[in-house]
């Protein structure tokens, strides 16, 4: 379906699972288990687990806080992105890594809802990936003290508009861990 050619694998995008970005997140131990028996299933599948690391001034290079949660272990043959902004997509290698892999639909998990997991949804299917929202599998932080709705309300909302986002040639959506379909992969 994805509007690149030659791009028919799907890979599983997991975006800023690292302590300081899910220390203080909704439901964190459900939505890191969730994240995590995808990863095991697209292992299994043998679908290409993409893990992305934000690095700024609040998650410092090599602090415990930049680090990826201890109940996730990337695999060392498993490509890990670092990025700087909120698109996983922004100068970055993300896009040679998904060409070099033949990747055309994305299925996104990670934190935070309402920062980088929406700007690197966007930014895929803006570059014409498919991206589907795993919505049990991203999470973020109460932002209510600076006028934000709660993060339940947050991510219900994400769920719901992703679900229905539409674009020429491409396909997005929203589905819980339990119906994901990692499929297309060649």
């Amino acid at each position: 379906m994805t509007t690149l050619e030659n791009r028919p694998n799907t890979a599983l995008l997991v975006v800023d699972v690292q302590n300081g970005a899910v220390a203080g997140a909704h439901e964190r131990d459900a939505v890191v288990a969730n994240i995590g028996s995808l990863v095991d299933k697209a292992r299994r599948e043998r679908v290409p687990v993409v893990w992305v690391q934000h690095n700024d001034e609040e998650l410092v290079r090599d602090s415990d806080d930049w680090r990826i949660v201890p109940e996730l272990t990337p695999g060392d043959a498993e490509p890990l992105v670092e990025k700087n902004y909120g698109d996983s997509f922004e100068d970055t290698t993300l896009e040679s890594v998904l060409s070099g892999l033949g990747i055309g639909r994305l299925v996104v998990v990670g934190a935070q809802t309402d920062a980088c997991v929406r700007s690197t949804l966007h930014g895929a299917f803006a570059r014409g990936y498919d991206a589907t929202l795993v919505g049990d599998a991203h999470t973020t932080e109460d932002q209510t003290a600076w006028g934000a709705p709660a993060p339940d309300q947050v991510i219900a909302h994400t769920n719901l508009y992703w679900n229905y986002q539409t674009a020429p040639g491409r396909t997005a959506g929203t589905v819980d861990t339990k119906d994901v379909e990692f499929g297309g992969t060649s």
